[in-house]
């Protein structure tokens, strides 16, 4: 079958791979779409928690070999320790990502645990499917955020995860936002979508502050623009230095928050607000381009901010 595989460091190719072995408990997912994450973009340009070659993809959605039209939870937990007894599987110690630790939906068709399925509505798009996974990552940092009714909200970053952030904080009882990035054209769409905004910088002081980026410049950021008691929420992954000023965090009892995935709930809650989103950031390719699409994005383009793989795509 035609797959997109990482293969060298910088470097994804079409190539043609083995049928995926479907074993005891899993189900056979053909692939409708999968979406390109900025963690696959920044892994290739710089390897090691993800090894090639592999084919990656782990924000998707298809069909099985009955019909059904599902998504796939990828995070895959023990399921037995303290963690996941507490309901915090998406950080179980053992967990494993579906296209980082075994092969993932760059591809026509992959298997997947069935515990890992999620059935879709019937009159879900297939855009809106596409982004159910980056979606929860918001919906989950939106309720660790305590989801505060008329809050102030500033997003830094205007990728996939700001967006959803932004729509998650909006759709939730956000009062008002304002989105930083460095791209004006990323931030005409978050204009579009309801938000003001600020250049590469936040301008004013917030209740919840989203950092989608991750650098120890916007880690220092989210503290220095948060007001007294306000709540600091990083999903962003692009560094792993602090760099904030920790005084102004004990001083301003400001707190930080670490998100990572979601939980059930919070990927269930996904499916049901994406439906009713704005999506026209999103842009859907065929896989035999995925090459190409991906290479562009990793260097820089900035549109669309999401990209969608599909085999089904011509």
């Amino acid at each position: 079958m035609k797959a997109l595989v990482f293969t060298a460091t910088g470097v994804v190719e079409p190539l043609d791979v083995p049928e995926p072995e479907v074993g005891q408990g899993e189900v056979l997912v053909h692939v409708v779409t999968s979406g390109i994450c900025g963690s696959e973009l920044h892994g290739v340009k710089a390897p090691g928690f993800r090894v090639p070659p592999l084919v990656m993809g782990h924000e998707f959605a298809g069909r099985t070999d009955d019909g059904r039209a599902v998504t796939v939870n990828p995070i895959l937990s023990c399921g037995t320790c303290d963690v996941c007894a507490l309901g915090l599987r998406n950080v179980c110690r053992s967990r494993q990502i579906i296209g980082v630790h075994r092969p993932g939906a760059f591809a026509e068709r992959v298997a997947v645990p069935a515990s890992a399925v999620v059935p879709l509505p019937e009159n879900l798009s297939w855009t809106a499917a596409g982004v159910v996974e980056p979606a929860a990552n918001a919906v989950h940092a939106w309720r660790l955020a305590g989801r505060p009714a008329g809050a102030r909200v500033g997003v830094i970053g205007a990728g996939a995860i700001g967006l959803t952030c932004l729509q998650a904080a909006l759709s939730g009882g956000a009062g008002s936002a304002e989105v930083a990035d460095r791209s004006p054209e990323r931030l005409e769409v978050a204009a579009r979508l309801g938000a003001r905004t600020a250049g590469p910088e936040l301008t004013g002081e917030y209740d919840v502050i989203f950092d989608a980026v991750g650098a120890a410049a916007t880690h220092a950021q989210s503290l220095a623009r948060l007001r007294p008691g306000g709540t600091a929420v990083w999903l962003g992954l692009a560094d792993p230095m602090a760099g904030f000023d920790a005084q102004d965090l004990v001083r301003g009892e400001k707190r930080v928050l670490g998100s990572f995935a979601y939980d059930d709930a919070d990927f269930a809650q996904a499916i049901d607000l994406v439906a009713g989103w704005d999506l026209s950031w999103v842009g859907t390719f065929p896989l035999s381009e995925g090459a190409d699409v991906f290479t562009t994005l990793m260097n820089g383009r900035s549109l669309p901010v999401k990209a969608l793989l599909s085999p089904e795509a011509r």
